[in-house]
C-alpha cells in the first residue's frame, strides 16, 4: 500500500455489535463507505467493571458481554476491555479507555501498520485517541458529533475535550454549531471541517402509504405521526407523547408510532408505555420496537409527518432518512438541527422544551399540504457519496501532511 492509501483506526466506544445492533450506525454508515476506498479496522472499546453483572439483576441491559471481536460486512472489529464505575471517575474514562486498548492497537500495529487513528466523540473517545496517537507517533482526527456542547460546560471536561482537540491534526465536525462550540473553546477555525452525515438514498425511499401501514397491520385512513430513536429522556418520546390529546381534538383519527429500543444512554419504554396508559392512548401509539435499518423506511412510508422533541442532536441523521421517505420533520431548535432542517418546505423547527409551539408546529404540518418531491430532492442532495469522497480527501492530507514533516526531519538530520 502507498501514502495515497492511508490505513485507519476507528475509534468509538458507540459502535453497533451483537448485543447493541443499533448502537452508534450512524457511524459505522460513515465509515464503512470510507472503508470501501480506504483500508481499515475498527477498535470499539467497551467499558467493565468487577460488579457489572450484578447491576444486571435490575438493569437487563446494562453493559452487556462483547465478543473480543467480531467481523462486520468484512471489516474486523475489535472490543478491549476498559475501567470504568458507573457514575463516577468520569474524568477517568479517556485515560482508562486509552490504557484498555493500548495492547489492541500494538498488535494492529504490527499486522495492519495503520498510520491514522479516527475518533468519534471528542471525550472520552477522542481524548483516549489522542494518548494513543501520541504512544503510538500516529496523527489522530476527531468528529465532534454532538455530545460536546454539553460536556464543555463542566470545567474539567471542558478541559480534557480541549486537551484531546489541540492534539488532533484534524478535527471534523458533523454540523456547523458544534465546530462553533469548538472554535468557543480555543479550537482554531481552520483545524475544523464541517462533513455532515449523508443519508442512502437506496435503502431509504417512499413507499406507497397504503401498503407500508398493511405491512404493520395499522389502519389505512387517518393521520400519522412517527419518530425513530433510542428510547430515552434525550430524545423526548415523552414530550411528543403529552401533546397528543390537543391534537387527537383536531385529528381524531390521529396515531403516532415509535421506532426504537434501549438505548446507550438509557431505556425509557416501561416510563413510556406507562404514560401511554395513563392519558388512555394505548390504541393510539404504536411501540414498534426497534428495526434494523432496511425495514425502518416502512414505518417512515406509512407516517406522514417525523417528529423529534429532542434535548440535544450533532446532525441527526434520522432527519434525512425521514426525507428521502418524503415526510416532513417537525423538531427543537437544538444543536444542527436547523442546519438539517434547513427551509420552511422541509418542516418545521421550534424552541425546546415548548409545549405549546411544538404542539402548533405540529397541528399546523398535519394540516399543510407537502411538496413531498422537493423533500425527497434535499435528501437525494445530501447522499453519502459527497460526504466520503471529503473525508477520504481529508485523511490522504492528514497523512501526506505527517509524511511531508517525517521528510523535513529526515533531511535536516542527514543534513
Amino acid at each position: 500500500m502507498n501514502s495515497g492509501e492511508p490505513r485507519i483506526v476507528v475509534f468509538s466506544s458507540l459502535f453497533p455489535n451483537p448485543a447493541q445492533p443499533n448502537a452508534g450506525i450512524f457511524i459505522r454508515e460513515r465509515m464503512f463507505r470510507v472503508g470501501e476506498t480506504l483500508p481499515l479496522k475498527v477498535v470499539a472499546p467497551v467499558p467493565w467493571f468487577p460488579f457489572q453483572r450484578l447491576i444486571r439483576i435490575w438493569k437487563p441491559h446494562f453493559r452487556p458481554d462483547m465478543p473480543a471481536s467480531e467481523v462486520q460486512a468484512g471489516v474486523e472489529v475489535f472490543h478491549p476491555r476498559f475501567f470504568s464505575v458507573p457514575g463516577i471517575f468520569k474524568s477517568l474514562d479517556g485515560l482508562f479507555m486509552a490504557a484498555g486498548s493500548w495492547v489492541t492497537l500494538w498488535r494492529l500495529k504490527r499486522e495492519f501498520d495503520f498510520q491514522i487513528i479516527d475518533a468519534h466523540f471528542a471525550y472520552p473517545d477522542g481524548y483516549a485517541a489522542a494518548l494513543l496517537g501520541k504512544w503510538f507517533k500516529v496523527p489522530v482526527t476527531i468528529t465532534l458529533r454532538g455530545t460536546e456542547a454539553r460536556l464543555c460546560r463542566n470545567s474539567v471536561s471542558r478541559r480534557l475535550i480541549c486537551k484531546a482537540l489541540s492534539r488532533a491534526t484534524r478535527v471534523f465536525s458533523v454540523a456547523d454549531s458544534l465546530k462553533r462550540t469548538a472554535i468557543d473553546i480555543g479550537v482554531p477555525e481552520d483545524k475544523i471541517r464541517v462533513v455532515g452525515n449523508g443519508v442512502d438514498t437506496h435503502k431509504f425511499q417512499p413507499l406507497p402509504q397504503d401498503q407500508a401501514r398493511e405491512q404493520l397491520d395499522l389502519p389505512t385512513s387517518g393521520h400519522m405521526l412517527v419518530s425513530v430513536g433510542g428510547l430515552c429522556e434525550r430524545k423526548g418520546f415523552h414530550r411528543v407523547i403529552e401533546c397528543l390529546p390537543d391534537l387527537k381534538k383536531a385529528f381524531p383519527g390521529l396515531h403516532y408510532l415509535i421506532v426504537g429500543g434501549a438505548s446507550a444512554e438509557g431505556d425509557w419504554s416501561d416510563r413510556l408505555k406507562r404514560q401511554v396508559a395513563e392519558l388512555g392512548l394505548s390504541e393510539v401509539v404504536h411501540f414498534l420496537g426497534p428495526m434494523p435499518s432496511g425495514r425502518i423506511k416502512i414505518p417512515l412510508s406509512a407516517a406522514d409527518i417525523f417528529v423529534l422533541a429532542t434535548r440535544n442532536e450533532g446532525w441527526a441523521n434520522v432527519f434525512l432518512e425521514a426525507m428521502a421517505c418524503g415526510l416532513p420533520v417537525v423538531t427543537t431548535d437544538v444543536g444542527g438541527n436547523r442546519e438539517v432542517v434547513c427551509s420552511d418546505e422541509l418542516g418545521k423547527v421550534v424552541p425546546f422544551d415548548d409545549r405549546k409551539a411544538f404542539t402548533e408546529a405540529m397541528l399546523a404540518a398535519l394540516a399543510a399540504v407537502w411538496e413531498r418531491e422537493k423533500i425527497t430532492q434535499h435528501a437525494q442532495n445530501n447522499s453519502w457519496d459527497q460526504r466520503v469522497a471529503i473525508l477520504i480527501d481529508e485523511f490522504q492530507k492528514v497523512v501526506a501532511l505527517k509524511e511531508g514533516k517525517a521528510g523535513i526531519s529526515t533531511a535536516a538530520t542527514e543534513g
